[in-house]
């Protein structure tokens, strides 16, 4: 006889997904623990048609490999469909409102998830104008703001590796230099947002050009004091590696430089020795994990030495991406 699917849990169906912080603890573990279900049934074999017929519009107004990937294999692996929708050739181009647009997918099926994380102070607002107009859940596939899903990715591959108290845990996230593009602040304001909820000692470093936005830094004072962890914000690589069982060097932007890359990258070209080595990574604890969203700038956010070393768990953290975006679908949907 096969193996039949485990039912999903039904109390948070309808909700949306726009920050990690409007879910409570308890609310993020039911979806860390659903992930885990969802990854042990993939790997086993096992269908998990939670969500047989339903359709997922996924808008992206930024370019995207695990995010796209993982939403569209999900929903199709929970006996769903996505519809991909660029916003470039979508009326979304014309000006199509949030209103409209919210109102319209909700009569056409039973989740929105949007990303639209290159323009400081547009995406998440953009998000919560459609969860205002929409009657079906929203998901934040990356904003300027968070990256929800990423990091709850990050915080499964963290359960993975540590066990699930991760108290006195500590995690660097680090400014690191890339010359690519100007990257998103989402992903290293959504780590020490979430992080700090779970009792880890999150250190932040950064050149002085490269602040947070001010609401995500309050929020991670505030969830540390809360948690019983620690946040902290050091202006050296070097110093919030030391004893780090967790590293997580990436490159962000210049808040104020995101309508001018050129200079924002002439900024960049000051700090092109922090960058994520073998020597780096001897700072951190013998038993440290590097860990990085992707794609990372090889050879300039880190060396081919550290990211396809022993201590690197970015593949499994990018396999986690599937069974996240899994989870949140087929919790909320």
């Amino acid at each position: 006889m096969s193996p039949t699917m485990q039912s999903i849990p039904t109390h948070l169906k309808g909700r949306d997904w726009l920050m990690t912080q409007d879910w409570s603890v308890d609310e993020i573990n039911t979806a860390l623990d659903t992930a885990d279900q969802l990854k042990t049934e993939f790997r086993s074999g096992v269908p998990t048609l939670h969500l047989p017929h339903k359709t997922a519009f996924l808008i992206f107004f930024d370019k995207s490999t695990r995010t796209r990937n993982s939403f569209e294999a999900g929903i199709t692996q929970l006996g769903g469909h996505a519809h991909f929708i660029d916003s470039e050739t979508s009326q979304i181009a014309h000006g199509e409102s949030p209103k409209d647009m919210g109102i319209i997918l909700s009569s056409y099926g039973h989740g929105i998830m949007i990303r639209h994380d290159l323009v400081p102070g547009e995406g998440q607002t953009y998000m919560r104008d459609v969860a205002q107009w929409a009657d079906i859940p929203i998901i934040n596939m990356q904003c300027d703001v968070d990256h929800p899903c990423q990091t709850l990715a990050d915080l499964m591959t963290i359960r993975e590796e540590f066990g699930k108290d991760l108290s006195e845990l500590k995690i660097a996230v680090s400014w690191a230099y890339a010359p690519s593009y100007v990257k998103p602040m989402s992903v290293p304001q959504g780590l020490i947002m979430l992080m700090t909820r779970f009792g880890m000692n999150v250190t932040l470093a950064h050149p002085p050009e490269y602040t947070l936005m001010d609401e995500p830094m309050r929020l991670a004072h505030e969830n540390a004091a809360q948690s019983g962890g620690k946040f902290e914000v050091v202006d050296s690589m070097e110093e919030a590696f030391a004893d780090a069982d967790i590293v997580y060097p990436k490159s962000w932007g210049v808040e104020a430089l995101f309508s001018n890359p050129d200079e924002a990258m002439k900024v960049a070209e000051q700090y092109r020795s922090w960058i994520c080595d073998e020597a780096m990574m001897a700072r951190a604890r013998d038993s440290a994990i590097y860990m990085h969203c992707l794609p990372a700038d090889r050879g300039c956010e880190v060396t081919d030495a550290v990211i396809d070393g022993p201590q690197s768990r970015v593949y499994p953290e990018a396999e986690n991406r599937l069974h996240t975006a899994k989870a949140l679908m087929a919790l909320t949907m």
